[in-house]
């Protein structure tokens, strides 16, 4: 080990020798925080002796980059820090929950859990993009803040999404990070299941897809997704962040991209829409998830003293992954083999254990591989054929 001694005014160079215990540090926890006070859960971190990552702001991006942005600032960290991989949680509160339940659903296999504070799922949701098979190995708690959300919350979990609930009356800070603490993550589940339409998020613990073909249908498996609550509907007004739990009257102008070109400011409140008053936040995003209809709108906004008459219409944006992609993996111990089951794959992937070995890999009713060695197997179809060999 390297340390600099000040000897004289010198700056001396000294080689210190340690034992491998001594060399080894321990590794700590890691909480990555989307959104929220950030003083408040670092000094709960710090009380802990866990790491703590705010990552660095990524606005104008969008949310599939913010969360690939993020999974590369985690991988930094671990080669920085001594942080155990299997102990990295994710947090948000307010208005980035919505991208918490995201990214759980997006990149399951970078977390042990994942806790909300308040604020909705409902924007995560009506991305069209929630595939709920994804959190099976996932637990994620969300302390809602209103009482009428546990219907979301059922309908979620009844989707098939790994969630637990609470009112936040029910979880101060210890039981929070007492819940957390007790889940680590598995990197090699006995189970993997994840659903995609993106070539971009291929991962999925020990599998990983390289490619897609939609015409290799499969009717054992159907989407996971969890359906949009409402028409998608926008306002023609540019892309802004607002918290839908947020208070009235109207609703706040929260976040803005930052190459955003349209009418709106940050901190503009928009308080009528098409003739009627806003209530709240909460009514706003009703009134969008209740058009079905492409539509003129007249929009008010209040800027400090100023008030803005606003002629926009509200757009019915397009739905996106309509096609997907799901695999099934699973290791049978007692049959010494590992059972593939997809959709819309035809080439993929799989990091086998040394545990798990020897194993015959079967994909889709087809025995093809025998498995004695650890480590990467690639499972490929041509012409119909499907082959399993060792990666090259």
């Amino acid at each position: 080990m390297l340390t600099r001694v000040a000897q004289n005014g010198a700056l001396v160079v000294a080689v210190l020798l340690a034992g491998p215990a001594a060399a080894q540090a321990p590794k700590s926890a890691l909480l990555v925080l989307l959104g929220g006070d950030s003083k408040i859960w670092q000094a709960a971190c710090q009380e802990r002796g866990w790491q703590f990552l705010e990552p660095r702001d990524s606005a104008g991006k969008s949310t599939d980059q913010r969360i690939k942005a993020i999974a590369a600032e985690v991988e930094e960290v671990e080669a920085r820090l001594p942080v155990d991989p299997n102990r990295v949680y994710l947090a948000a509160q307010g208005a980035s929950v919505s991208t918490l339940f995201y990214a759980a659903a997006r990149m399951p296999d970078v977390w042990a859990a994942a806790v909300a504070a308040g604020g909705s799922p409902r924007a995560a949701i009506d991305s069209n993009r929630l595939f709920a098979a994804n959190t099976a190995n996932l637990p994620v708690l969300w302390l809602f803040s209103n009482k009428n959300e546990e219907a979301l919350a059922k309908t979620l979990r009844s989707a098939g999404f790994s969630l637990e609930w609470r009112e936040p009356a029910a979880a101060g800070p210890a039981e929070i990070f007492e819940w957390l603490a007790a889940h680590q993550r598995d990197p090699f589940p006995t189970t993997a299941d994840c659903e995609t339409g993106s070539t971009v998020f291929t991962h999925c613990y020990w599998i990983e897809v390289t490619k897609f073909d939609p015409a290799e249908s499969n009717d054992v498996l159907d989407s996971t997704r969890v359906q949009p609550l409402g028409s998608g509907a926008v306002l023609a007004l540019g892309p802004f962040g607002y918290n839908p739990g947020a208070p009235g009257p109207g609703v706040l102008v929260a976040s803005l991209p930052e190459k955003y070109a349209g009418p709106l400011k940050l901190n503009d409140r928009i308080v009528e829409l098409g003739g009627k008053e806003l209530k709240d936040a909460a009514e706003f995003a009703q009134i969008l998830y209740g058009t079905f209809e492409e539509k003129p709108v007249v929009a008010m906004v209040e800027r400090g003293k100023e008030h803005l008459r606003l002629e926009t219409k509200i757009e019915i944006a397009p739905r996106t992954e309509m096609v997907t992609a799901r695999v099934r993996a699973q290791y049978l111990p007692d049959l010494q083999e590992v059972e593939v089951v997809s959709r819309a794959i035809t080439q993929m992937k799989l990091t086998l254990p040394e545990s798990w070995l020897p194993v015959k890999i079967n994909w889709n009713g087809t025995e093809v591989a025998n498995a004695s060695v650890a480590g990467c197997w690639l499972l490929d179809e041509q012409k119909e054929l499907l082959t399993g060999k060792r990666c090259q």
